[in-house]
């Protein structure tokens, strides 16, 4: 099977590439003398004093690379410095350094100074324990984000597991891809945030077990942005032996496509001059000297796609990759949420009307635009707004997830989910009166982590289905499946008629569905993309 959307982005992802994912904490405090009543743990680096939670452990701030500024920028992460006697581990470290388009957070604390890392433990963990760990990489764009807001307590507590969420660069000091790299010797040219979050995998691989982890069962897994990390992990040759198990939640790696060298390269120059920098001999010298508040400026209007390919570290196209076989194999969990672009089209159409949506669906898709709208009439739904996020849904996030796992379960065992929770909340701050945002992009994340976006609090149906999920999700990092006692069998995927989705619902509704595709509407867009098999 062939990958789709290689070439360049489906028209529609052209909207849905601004998630807005933060907001944050505070500075990591260092040197305080550690209370008796601290919990410890050794790392490479020195000790480090964390703090004590209902049930469970963390340990907030920790240094897993050198700060990359200065001569650092836009080079390879380097190792931490140790530290002497006891780093006091007890406050989050500040996000890195970012913008927010659509004005869903107020970053207070951002710097360049970021390549820090939270981990949470049961209270019962000790050294040695060998719990499984879960590795969390954040979305945004690959522009904006933070792992602090993605705490892990009640996960490590409630499933005895250890919980690792990290910083990685964004926007083009994550991503600058210039060919002046090359030419001073600097490897990976356009995955400076990619190789800081292997270097974050491989600090968390060295000192799982200080933790109680174990180092030899760590699963990766991120959304949106970060799912797009988890593709380019799992089929980076720098990574090899690092984890054990991938989890891809809203963002499958046939949708995420990566830029090549000559158009990353273009768009670094392009940057390069509105910061100030033109091309010359001096151009890196200059980036490097620049004030952090003129690269931002500069990267409000030359956003980042992410990593890009033909490097040592990310030779290809991650779908093309999977699609032959030169990937790391390994269990999958993969999925989306019911109505992923009602996010989008809240922040950017929410008032759509009839006429709109039609001149929108001409203007996007041509010649195919009568097929699509027979497909999607304004008629069949209770506003053009739900007719929108329905088709860009099953254009984008849906039916790219259908197409990556049938990429993936003919090679390793891959299980799909589906979060359907008709009232569940919403990012904080996204809200647009008026508008039933439920199952939008991000809306599961609150039901996973102690998530400090959610618009409000869970009910008690949520918090229970939220509990199931937790238990899943450990349970597939621990074993390599998602079935866990007392639950209704998650089977794998399977293929054709017979692809199996676990459709996530409160209530004890949760059940498997054999109908996700047709749902979805993806022979359509199947036909459409122009290149299935």
């Amino acid at each position: 099977m062939r990958p789709h959307s290689l070439a360049r982005p489906h028209p529609a992802l052209v909207l849905l590439l601004a998630l807005a994912a933060l907001l944050l904490s505070a500075v990591p405090a260092l040197g305080a003398p550690r209370s008796a009543a601290q919990p410890l743990a050794v790392t490479s680096s020195g000790p480090l004093a964390g703090q004590r939670l209902d049930g469970a452990q963390a340990f907030l701030g920790i240094p897993y690379a050198a700060p990359p500024t200065g001569e650092r920028r836009f080079r390879p992460p380097q190792p931490p410095a140790r530290w002497d006697g006891i780093r006091q581990a007890t406050q989050q470290a500040p996000a890195c350094l970012q913008f927010s388009p659509f004005g869903l957070s107020d970053p207070q604390n951002v710097s360049e100074d970021c390549l820090y890392l939270d981990v949470y433990r049961p209270a019962t963990a000790t050294p040695g324990a060998r719990l499984p760990v879960i590795f969390w990489m954040h979305g945004g764009a690959y522009s904006q984000g933070t792992g602090t807001q993605f705490g892990g307590q009640t996960m490590a507590r409630l499933t005895n597991t250890i919980v690792v969420s990290i910083n990685y660069r964004l926007g083009q000091l994550g991503y600058l891809t210039l060919p002046q790299f090359g030419q001073e010797g600097t490897t990976g040219s356009g995955t400076w945030g990619l190789q800081d979050q292997i270097a974050a995998l491989g600090w968390t691989r060295q000192n799982a077990a200080a933790f109680g982890g174990d180092p030899g069962n760590i699963t990766i897994a991120g959304q949106s942005a970060g799912a797009g990390s988890v593709c380019a992990l799992l089929t980076s040759p720098k990574t090899a032996g690092l984890f054990g198990r991938a989890i891809l939640q809203s963002g499958p790696c046939s949708l995420l496509a990566a830029p090549d060298q000559p158009t990353a390269q273009a768009d670094g120059q392009a940057y390069a001059a509105a910061a100030g920098c033109p091309q010359g001999p001096d151009t890196l010298t200059c980036l490097r000297a620049a004030p952090p508040a003129a690269l931002l400026t500069a990267a409000q209007n030359h956003p980042t796609p992410g990593p890009a390919t033909g490097t040592p570290v990310l030779p290809r196209q991650p779908a093309e990759a999977l699609a032959t076989g030169a990937w790391h194999k390994v269990p999958i969990l993969i999925g989306s949420t019911a109505a992923e672009a009602r996010f989008f089209v809240a922040l950017t159409q929410p008032h759509l009307t009839g006429e709109q949506y039609t001149a929108q669906i001409n203007a996007t898709y041509g010649p195919a635009a009568p097929q699509i709208l027979a497909h999607y009439p304004p008629a069949d739904y209770a506003s053009p707004y739900l007719a929108y996020s329905a088709l860009l849904t099953d254009a984008t996030f849906a039916c790219h997830t259908y197409w990556t796992a049938e990429l993936l379960r003919t090679q390793v065992p891959t299980y799909v989910y589906e979060f359907d929770d008709p009232d569940s909340p919403t990012l904080l701050g996204a809200q647009v009166p008026g508008l039933d945002e439920s199952n939008a992009h991000s809306a599961e994340l609150a039901y996973l982590f102690d998530f400090t976006m959610g618009d409000r609090p869970l009910t008690a149906p949520q918090a229970a289905l939220a509990d199931q999920m937790k238990r899943s999700w450990a349970s597939f990092a621990r074993t390599g499946s998602p079935n866990t006692a007392g639950q209704g069998a998650w089977p794998t995927a399977g293929g054709g008629d017979s692809y199996r989705v676990q459709s996530l619902r409160p209530d004890g509704a949760t059940r498997t569905t054999t109908t996700f595709a047709t749902d979805h509407q993806c022979g359509l867009w199947a036909s459409l993309a122009g290149n299935r098999p």
